[in-house]
């Protein structure tokens, strides 16, 4: 019965992380993977950046590494846990390492504070510098000069690509570690998937870019992000329309999301903004500086309406939604595989 502790404990951890986020007082997990990646990156950088195959595979031993002992630390404590028989340590550890692996409230949080601060607030040059410094934050682009409707769109998009990697990523990970705990104590568990994919998904914004050192530093890290958001990605892609008001149009809708998002780079990132974007009715894409480059993304359902504050809140409601959905579902599939 494992396998229906954990889940509870993964209840509770997706609970807290919606009421709560991320204690300030702890440090978390992507402040140590982040600090260990940039270590090594500015090393490798610093004294062979002009060997391009020392940069990368340096940058396999980066992303391995990293991913390797993110898994042990994880899989040391899931351990601990069941052969100490449910001792309450290891469950408050697994308990705070789940609800640091989502990160819902953040998210969310963070977008929200941005639209409301357009919405509401005289746009002066004070404002918008604050306005842009908070977008800046959460995005891989250039917004230092762009207009509020560029950074409402960057906030969006930044929403609907994240909500994967940070939300229903971990939580199909968690989700299938907690199933093969069932079957061996040895098998990676919740704490130990969730903990990977966050390793994953940290090694892929700070080294998994396409320009200057990163095309080779951070190829091995971008291909194994690519692999482990594949599945993730188009499990939102199908379920995201079942919560939400265009379920009559669910064929249609999957579609259009599906051949517009496979014009992006990304075999994930067009995906998950792709859906979002036509279930709210918003149109993304086009124009970003990144670095000194600008370059035009496909666009995303272009018969859709700009982005606004409203349509930003909507984005939110259909992330929680889907969210409550997938649990349910998680639900269902534990009870019957306790039966079994």
């Amino acid at each position: 019965m494992a396998e229906i502790n954990l889940f509870l404990i993964f209840l509770g951890s997706i609970g807290f992380d919606l009421l709560i986020g991320d204690p300030r007082f702890l440090i978390h997990p992507v402040q140590i993977i982040g600090f260990y990646i940039k270590k090594i990156s500015n090393y490798l950088i610093n004294n062979f950046g002009g060997n391009k195959k020392i940069l990368f595979w340096g940058g396999f031993i980066v992303s391995i590494s990293t991913i390797g002992i993110s898994f042990s630390f994880g899989k040391l404590i899931e351990l601990s846990y069941v052969q100490s028989r449910n001792h309450f340590l290891g469950g408050f550890l697994i308990f705070f390492g789940l609800s640091s692996c989502i990160a819902t409230k953040g998210l969310i949080s963070s977008v929200k504070e941005i639209a409301e601060l357009i919405e509401y607030k005289e746009i002066n040059a004070q404002n918008k510098s604050l306005i842009q410094e908070k977008v800046q934050r959460i995005v891989s682009r250039d917004v230092s000069s762009s207009s509020i409707e560029h950074l409402l769109r960057s906030s969006t998009e930044s929403l609907t690509e994240n909500s994967v990697d940070g939300i229903f990523g971990p939580l199909l990970w968690i989700f299938i570690g907690i199933v093969f705990m069932k079957f061996s104590i040895f098998f990676p568990g919740p704490l130990s998937l969730g903990f990977s994919y966050k390793a994953i998904s940290t090694l892929d914004s700070m080294i998994g870019y396409k320009y200057d050192y990163f095309k080779y530093l951070g190829f091995f890290s971008a291909k194994i992000e690519d692999i482990f958001t594949f599945i993730p990605s188009r499990l939102v892609l199908i379920t995201l329309p079942l919560v939400s008001t265009k379920v009559n149009q669910y064929k249609s809708i999957i579609k259009k999301s599906y051949l517009d998002g496979k014009k992006y780079d990304s075999p994930n990132a067009g995906i998950s903004e792709a859906i979002f974007a036509y279930i709210a009715g918003v149109k993304l894409g086009g124009k970003s500086k990144y670095k000194k480059e600008i370059i035009e993304k496909p666009i995303i359902n272009p018969t859709g309406d700009s982005c606004t504050r409203e349509k930003i809140k909507l984005i939110c409601q259909l992330i929680l939604r889907l969210q409550f959905l997938w649990i349910i579902i998680f639900f269902v599939l534990i009870f019957l595989l306790s039966r079994v």
